[in-house]
């Protein structure tokens, strides 16, 4: 083999490892860390902080998803969206993927107890273990609850952010919490109608692949509402100012607006406008929480 096979077999591996952590799902609660990081300081923390625990979290995060690729491995090969994965492919072994997973998150609880505090180090593996043995051991093939409760996993990094800054919890945090676990679900949901199919084949009862399409889509609106609300409410707690009360108004007025096209449509077209708009929620949002503290 020549040395350019070899760098090209050596990237490829590098990249198959990195598919691993998810980084796209990484990238999301790395959004909604920071702005919270800046809430807690009443302004910006200083970098070193946010590095650390930017960093810190990134591991568990990243972690954890291996963990799921390595639980998941048998359904994968069954779903069209996750066929491509580098347990399927066989680019890394089962064995490899687990050695990874741990390794990751024993960094990360190493780095955030030893450079930011012991509770968020507590926090982002407790995450670790109720997304791995909650979510992906225990409801995702047996209840289609699943991502309702399992997605509280996902919420965790805000209580890393703002315990990172303060070494405490508080009210904002918990409601920053309660709009992320009361986010996922229609986010989810919107998308998993586009695979509810796969979801089926592979035998596991996400709520798109087990009742009806204008079932899931009275369940997202509730969600939404709820969310509109805990959202609003955050602001009057955390003492927010203009830039967010507005951004949480027209924001989820337009969530709200897009989950009623989708229960008066129940088509796929309309569900996936709304899981593109959920992505930019959470980030025009947290953008705003940022924003509205840093001016």
């Amino acid at each position: 083999m020549s040395v350019s096979e070899v760098r090209s077999t050596e990237r490829s591996k590098a990249a198959a490892y990195v598919a691993l952590t998810k980084p796209r799902i990484i990238e999301l609660l790395l959004v909604t860390t920071i702005p919270t990081m800046i809430v807690a300081a009443a302004g910006m923390p200083s970098a070193w902080l946010v590095v650390a625990t930017v960093v810190g979290g990134s591991l568990a995060a990243g972690g954890a998803n291996a963990l799921n690729m390595v639980i998941d491995r048998d359904i994968d090969t069954m779903m069209q969206r996750t066929s491509g994965r580098p347990l399927v492919t066989g680019e890394i072994s089962p064995r490899a993927a687990l050695v990874f997973a741990v390794v990751l998150e024993s960094a990360s609880f190493a780095w955030l107890a030893l450079l930011v505090n012991l509770m968020s180090a507590a926090l982002a593996v407790g995450a670790t273990l109720f997304y791995v043995f909650v979510y992906s051991l225990w409801l995702k093939r047996r209840s289609e609850r699943n991502i309702v409760i399992g997605g509280a996993a996902g919420a965790v990094p805000v209580l890393v952010g703002w315990t990172a800054v303060t070494g405490t919890l508080s009210w904002p945090p918990v409601l920053l919490f309660a709009l992320i676990f009361f986010w996922t679900p229609p986010h989810f949901w919107a998308l998993a109608v586009r695979y509810r199919d796969d979801y089926s084949r592979a035998g596991v009862p996400m709520l798109p692949s087990v009742v009806p399409l204008r079932v899931v889509a009275i369940r997202i609106l509730a969600y939404t509402l709820t969310l509109w609300g805990v959202s609003v409410a955050f602001g009057h707690v955390a003492g927010m100012g203009v830039i967010y009360q507005v951004a949480a108004m027209v924001s989820g007025a337009i969530f709200t607006g897009l989950s009623i096209r989708l229960f008066r449509s129940c088509t796929h077209e309309d569900a996936m406008r709304l899981f593109r708009w959920s992505i930019a929620y959470v980030v025009v949002l947290f953008g705003a929480i940022a924003l509205d503290q840093l001016l």
